[in-house]
């Protein structure tokens, strides 16, 4: 036995104070009529007036009370097994951890920029499972496709730019992990969000794009900084800046968010390029586009369901309820009370 909504017994603290009051009243009355003379006597002179019958009927509402603030807490008793089945879509998030996406033309920094972005698209799944790719030169599947968001926000937090060995940015690598990582199965309900600058040093992103399209995946991507483009800091092993990458010739590097090949990825797959923003506007506009899509049944968890029982409380509240009112709070006389002469 349970109860399913506890606060609902908060109503017996009221119940315990009425019953004070009811029982402090019958008293009362009764020292106020004590005052007028001798109380038994002056009961025969009333024979209508019955502090029994008023208490038991302040009891009866009581008790009507006690079983409503049970009904109210929701009384459960007795389970039974039912199968929850969800629907949702496989969602595969990408995110670039190159050194260029230390660049700061977006705050703090473009990877924490692209990193908040992704919680905000775990917190609002529903029923959807999700897998997270990180990717540079080259890329490898941080958490598996899964239900348990709590688990990705976690493996979330710990991709940074040490996670991949190999630098560089390559898309198509990005692109063929997550496309092997869905149900080779199914030709649809695959959504890619790839999150990145969008600078990509293999050239063949367009043929990457073009396979995903063939196993049902639509890619969104999301593109992190500036056309205008920001120097890539250089931290050391405490994570302090101490300088801007610089190239052979000694010159200062410039990373620019590459715009046309995510344009190119997404229109290739049937999907859509958004530009990443401080409000987040674009994560509406990816979930509007994602919800449109045909969602498939995953697999159904197991549950055990408590039976309520809350009716039977309440069923004896009602017939406590109905009793107290039929219950008159005076009793009828008998003959000899009625043939009374009158003084």
């Amino acid at each position: 036995m349970r109860f399913a909504e506890p606060t609902g017994f908060l109503i017996l603290t009221g119940v315990f104070l009425m019953t004070i009051f009811v029982f402090w009243a019958v008293a009362r009355k009764k020292k106020l009529l004590a005052r007028f003379g001798d109380l038994p006597l002056l009961m025969k002179t009333a024979p209508y007036i019955s502090f029994a019958r008023q208490r038991t009927k302040a009891v009866l509402l009581l008790l009507a009370l006690v079983f409503l603030s049970v009904t109210l807490a929701r009384l459960q008793f007795g389970t039974h097994l039912e199968l929850l089945k969800r629907e949702g879509i496989d969602v595969i998030v990408a995110l670039d951890v190159s050194n260029s996406m230390l660049a700061q033309d977006m705050k703090p920094n473009r990877l924490e920029k692209a990193k908040q972005e992704i919680r905000s698209i775990i917190d609002r799944l529903a029923g959807d499972r999700i897998g997270l790719v990180a990717f540079a030169g080259e890329a490898f599947v941080q958490c598996p496709l899964t239900l348990d968001y709590s688990a990705a926000r976690m493996l979330l937090e710990a991709m940074d730019i040490r996670s991949v060995s190999i630098q560089g940015t390559s898309l198509s690598s990005a692109i063929d992990v997550a496309r092997r990582s869905f149900s080779q199965k199914e030709k649809k309900h695959k959504v890619l969000l790839l999150l990145t600058d969008g600078e990509d040093h293999t050239g063949t992103t367009e043929e990457a794009a073009k396979e995903a399209r063939k196993d049902g995946i639509k890619i969104y991507t999301v593109g992190i900084g500036s056309p205008a483009g920001e120097p890539i800091p250089v931290l050391d092993r405490n994570g302090k800046q101490v300088g801007f990458k610089k190239d052979e010739k000694g010159e200062v590097v410039v990373s620019r968010l590459d715009e046309t090949t995510l344009q190119t990825i997404s229109l290739a797959t049937g999907g859509k390029y958004y530009h990443a923003t401080a409000g987040e506007m674009e994560l509406d506009k990816i979930f509007t586009e994602i919800s449109k899509l045909e969602k498939k049944e995953l697999e159904g968890t197991l549950v055990t369901r408590y039976d309520d029982r809350y009716q039977w409380p309440l069923l004896i509240a009602m017939f406590l309820i109905v009793g107290e009112f039929f219950l008159p709070e005076r009793k009828k006389p008998t003959r000899s009370q009625r043939d009374a002469p009158v003084a």
